[in-house]
């Protein structure tokens, strides 16, 4: 499989509540050169984690130990500027399997999905009260109910539906990405071409 299947994911999350983070934030340039998706996580938003000198910027949510979790939750217009790939590659590689936002630009959606990162798309109203609910406990839990389209803040029970495109849904409940999506067809595919064959 291209990556773990996502059904149900209960976890706490990472509150990082700023309006139209690009992907040169996400990963800066400087660190495109590698062809595989590993190792990518270290660099994630390298310029706000870290100091010129390589030491932590304390103040950033990152590196603050009372935030953790496999959830993401950024502000409007998460994943605008440029089409790179690297920046679903580094939030994946850090360990998050989900980023809500109000708004993801669309190329950052796509590359998303393809990779096992669940985008989901909340009301604005929904995620000021995601950014209440974390910053009342930082060990407050959501559960993200891909089968079902749902969010829910546990510690509220206040949940919301949200969108995704049929296909993508498949592949991610069950790992794929495009090709292992092509390949559990496999025998379908031989069946149509002989039944197909003059």
């Amino acid at each position: 499989m291209a990556y773990d299947k996502f059904t149900i994911l209960k976890s706490t999350a990472v509150p990082l509540p700023i309006e139209n983070v690009d992907t040169d934030q996400i990963i800066p340039a400087r660190f495109l050169k590698a062809t595989t998706r590993e190792g990518f996580g270290d660099n994630l938003f390298r310029d706000w984690r870290y100091n010129n000198d390589n030491t932590t910027k304390q103040d950033f949510v990152l590196n603050n130990p009372i935030y953790t979790g496999k959830i993401l939750v950024g502000g409007k217009n998460f994943g605008s500027g440029s089409s790179r790939e690297h920046a679903a590659w580094a939030i994946y590689d850090y360990g998050f399997r989900c980023v809500v936002s109000s708004f993801f630009a669309d190329i950052f959606k796509g590359n998303a999905l393809n990779i096992g990162i669940l985008p989901v798309t909340v009301t604005p109203e929904f995620l000021d009260k995601i950014f209440k609910a974390i910053e009342a406990n930082p060990a407050t839990e959501l559960e993200i109910n891909l089968p079902e389209q749902t969010i829910t803040i546990l510690a509220t029970g206040d949940k919301e539906s949200f969108v995704i495109n049929g296909y993508k849904k498949h592949n991610m409940t069950h790992g794929f990405d495009d090709i292992d999506y092509l390949q559990a067809m496999n025998e379908e595919i031989k069946n149509f071409a002989a039944a197909s064959a003059y």
